[in-house]
């Protein structure tokens, strides 16, 4: 494999990897704060739900 002819590329992997073992260290976000972490989830999730009443007033005040 490509992994195994290349030791640079195996090495830097094994480096930068990271084992785990902490609970939510692999999210791409922080939840320190549960409050800010809370309204963020809420917006991205509405976000969906807001989109197509949006478009169609644009639409209509266009």
């Amino acid at each position: 494999s490509l992994f195994a002819r290349n030791p640079i590329v195996h090495k830097n992997f094994v480096r930068n990897h990271l084992t785990g073992g902490i609970p939510g260290e692999n999210l791409p976000f922080k939840f320190d704060n549960r409050f800010a972490l809370t309204l963020k989830f809420i917006i991205f999730f509405s976000s969906g739900m807001w989109a197509p009443f949006l478009v169609v007033t644009y639409q209509l005040l266009k």
